[in-house]
């Protein structure tokens, strides 16, 4: 869920609940105010009719004389007069043939009360009052009003808290979409940039902001920035190094092979001869490394060109499983599997160095008397070489990093490939490999089981015959 999601939710639960409690206390009051009027018109005119009724004595009797009730039926008002049993006395007109108490529950209480009471589906609000004389109870005097315009305007205003509340909500979840997304529109860029800068490979690009500097996205942005120059300067130094390093190198190199291939012709004894092998090994080794230690730092710097034609892939295949057999001589075997026929755009050398490297690769870590399987296949609009093995195969926890720079399975490939004298490689060439295959448009993949064998997986989108978006999505790793 986004932080623009999220913040819409919150505030618009915190509106929603802000908006149901102002609804609650503007209804309550409502409903108190209403009430608390008829109460008083309740009270009021029970006061009105007792301060007109007689109370006539008549022997051991005390008989009440009432006034006429239909003088106090104004404003909906209903009046019974009950007896001391509850038994109707007199009821005003309106009541009709209503012969029973209004509210029979609060009948028997000594003060009076007010209750709301259901009556034949009419919600009445009742005055229950005593009738009292020299503290013997004569009767009781229920005078009742009704409630609906009550009702009703409670519904109303029910209705209308109901649909302005949720609207108000709607509204304000809409408008506060679009400030957090303007707000949250920096994090974004800074968000873009940083995947463009990894695609791309590229961190001379910066994010643009247009606003203060001062708020909290302006000096997010600005901290970016000078992270994005500090690194700059950084990778663009170690670049330089790497690139002056190598170039310096080469010198002081072809010096040291020229002047072994001079001892050689001067001083061809056996003993001398040994260890000038020795040392041409070293030094074709250390021209190894100079030579892909440059080859990186001209393509990190973007020096590296890339020729770009159209490239018959089985072709390619042929020629690298020719020369294949070449480098494996008794060792190995190398065969091919499966063969599509498939062309791509890019750079034929680069990519037969590729693959060449691979199959140095398994060529390396291969017993003798194991197999190195060359495949090219088709899959959904890709191009996959295959170059598997059957030698000693990868750690798991190995597997991360075999395509870093300088990472070496030492411990339990080197020892394993072979009879340990050839000297192990600097660590470089699945690097050099990775940038190839991703500057190609495509990508490298390793599966391996230990003691099974590996299998390097170069994808490569193909040429289509008509022109295309974009080449459907790589596969999944193959088992």
């Amino acid at each position: 869920m986004s932080i623009r999601l999220r913040l819409t939710l919150w505030y618009s639960a915190l509106l929603t609940a802000v908006i149901a409690l102002f609804g609650v206390v503007v209804w309550g009051v409502l409903a108190l105010t209403l009430v608390s009027q008829i109460d008083q018109t309740l009270n009021k005119t029970a006061v009105q009719v007792l301060r007109v009724s007689a109370v006539v004595p008549i022997n051991d009797l005390s008989i009440i004389t009432l006034p006429q009730l239909e003088l106090f039926e104004a404003d909906g008002l209903y009046i019974e007069v009950l007896t001391a049993d509850g038994v109707l006395n007199v009821a005003s007109q309106n009541l009709g043939n209503f012969d029973r108490p209004l509210d029979s529950s609060s009948l028997n209480q000594k003060s009076a009360t007010l209750r709301d009471v259901s009556v034949g589906g009419a919600h009445l609000r009742v005055l229950t009052q005593p009738i009292t004389t020299n503290g013997k109870l004569l009767g009781y005097l229920q005078v009742a009003a009704s409630l609906r315009d009550v009702d009703q305007a409670e519904s109303v205003l029910v209705l209308v808290l109901v649909a302005v509340g949720a609207l108000s909500v709607i509204a304000s979840a809409g408008l506060i979409s679009l400030t957090a997304g303007r707000a949250l529109r920096p994090l974004d860029m800074v968000t873009e940039a940083a995947l463009n800068i990894t695609r791309a490979d590229d961190l001379s690009q910066r994010v643009p902001f247009v606003g203060s500097h001062t708020d909290e996205m302006g000096r997010l942005v600005t901290a970016f920035n000078a992270t994005l120059e500090r690194l700059e300067r950084l990778f663009n130094s170690q670049r330089r190094f790497l690139a002056d390093v190598s170039h310096e190198l080469r010198t002081p190199l072809t010096a040291i092979r020229g002047n072994v291939d001079l001892l050689r012709r001067m001083n061809p004894l056996p003993d001398n001869r040994e260890s000038l092998d020795a040392i041409q090994i070293e030094v074709e080794r250390m021209a190894r490394l100079v030579g892909d230690l440059l080859m990186l730092a001209q393509a990190e710097s973007g020096n590296l060109p890339l020729a770009r034609s159209v490239v018959e892939l089985d072709t390619l295949l042929l020629d690298v499983y020719r020369q294949a057999r070449v480098l494996a001589g008794d060792k190995v075997a190398v065969v091919i599997g499966e063969e599509d026929q498939a062309r791509a755009s890019g750079d034929r050398d680069k990519l037969k160095q590729v693959l060449l490297n691979l199959v140095s690769n398994g060529i390396k870590y291969t017993p003798a008397g194991g197999r190195i399987t060359l495949g090219l296949a088709c899959v959904n609009g890709w191009a996959r070489f295959t170059v598997a093995d059957t030698g000693v195969g990868i750690p798991p926890e190995d597997l991360p990093h075999v395509f870093e720079r300088f990472y070496r399975v030492d411990k339990s490939r080197t020892r394993a490939a072979g009879n340990g004298t050839a000297p192990g490689g600097a660590g470089l060439g699945l690097s050099i490999a990775k940038w190839i295959a991703q500057a190609h448009g495509g990508r490298l993949e390793v599966s391996s089981r230990l003691g099974a064998g590996s299998v390097f997986s170069l994808w490569l989108p193909l040429l289509a015959t008509r022109p295309v978006s974009k080449p459907a999505p790589v596969p999944a790793r193959p088992e």
